[in-house]
């Protein structure tokens, strides 16, 4: 292959990732994202036939990979709802350039057989969604009666099927599950699987988000370390999401995701594309770039160069920004082109 461009925005910030939503509909109705108060039996989710086909987002894919794009998430809603989900990680595997493929899900869905196939198909990473270690809890922020162990076991599933790189995601939101951020890291301590705290985001415009209800990444911290002594460890990588932490004694690590608190615009290297052909150049973006007129084109080239130009233009950094915004503007919704 051909060595990448050196595609690079108007921040000189590369493109290497680039996390693909397979659908936008979800099994859970996480507060922080898809609240029952707006995702209700009266919400109109996408039909089928206005779902980027397989075929268009393997092209989406191999226009990308030559503008430097090795990684892939697939993402939604929850991508397990696709029950031929399989098809489309073993065609991206097989994409010249691409390096790594991974998968971000709630896990309920995850038995050990579709973890077999996945993992079959080439998927080796998943990130899991889970809140807290309680059901009380973890059914308020899920609001879908759905208890812990179901997330649990589909852990277990992916490990067993041979998914041996298992992160664990939790949001922490101040006076709902905050109590949560301490026997979450002593569950996960000593285990194989990495634990992410991410702050709470203003993702979207349904999640009644409000600066008070962070809890920053200082905070997370020192609430961990008062319990489980661990120290700051260098980033794997130039653009890395979260700060790494390691246990003093030896237990593995942990990783806290600041976008609130300390944003981390300035390395961002990751573009979306939504369910319905359309690619996000930041999660807290207004608007996307439609792709399916340029896809319906069947032009490999034309659609390269498009993704280029789209991506040259881009000087987006909300995270940053954020607090010197005046005017209330939409944003789209994370269930609709993923985290």
């Amino acid at each position: 292959m051909q060595n990448p461009s050196t595609v690079v925005d108007k921040l000189y910030r590369p493109l290497h990732d680039l996390r693909v939503s397979v659908t936008d509909r979800c099994n859970f109705r996480c507060v922080y994202c898809m609240p029952k108060s707006v995702f209700n039996k009266d919400y109109k989710f996408l039909n089928r036939d206005e779902i980027l086909s397989w075929d268009h987002i393997v092209d989406v894919v191999k226009a990308a990979a030559p503008l430097g794009v090795r990684k892939v998430r697939l993402t939604g809603g929850e991508p397990l709802i696709r029950n031929d989900l399989e098809e489309l990680i073993d065609r991206i595997v097989s994409v010249d350039g691409i390096t790594d493929i991974s998968m971000t899900t709630n896990a309920a869905l995850l038995t050990r057989k579709r973890a077999e196939s996945l993992n079959q198909a080439g998927l080796k990473r998943i990130n899991v969604s889970l809140d807290a270690m309680d059901d009380k809890t973890f059914r308020a922020m899920n609001d879908m009666n759905v208890d812990v162990s179901s997330v649990l076991t589909g852990i277990d599933n992916a490990v067993a099927a041979g998914i041996e790189n298992v992160k664990v995601n939790m949001v922490v939101k101040k006076g709902l599950n905050d109590h949560s951020i301490l026997p979450m890291a002593q569950h996960f301590h000593g285990t194989n699987q990495t634990l992410r705290f991410i702050e709470f985001m203003d993702v979207g415009n349904s999640n009644a988000w409000d600066l008070t209800d962070v809890v920053t990444s200082q905070q997370i911290a020192d609430a961990i370390n008062q319990e489980l002594p661990i120290e700051p460890v260098e980033a794997n990588y130039r653009g890395e999401v979260a700060k790494r932490w390691r246990y003093v004694d030896g237990g593995g690590e942990i990783g806290i995701i600041s976008s609130v608190s300390d944003p981390f615009c300035g390395d961002c290297s990751r573009a979306r594309l939504s369910a319905t052909g359309s690619i996000y150049t930041c999660l807290f973006a207004s608007e996307g770039h439609d792709l399916r007129s340029v896809l319906e084109k069947n032009d490999a080239q034309l659609l390269e160069n498009h993704l280029k130009r789209i991506w040259q233009v881009r000087e987006d950094r909300y995270s940053e920004t954020r607090t010197q915004v005046v005017t209330l503007r939409p944003k789209v919704e994370m269930s609709f082109i993923g985290g």
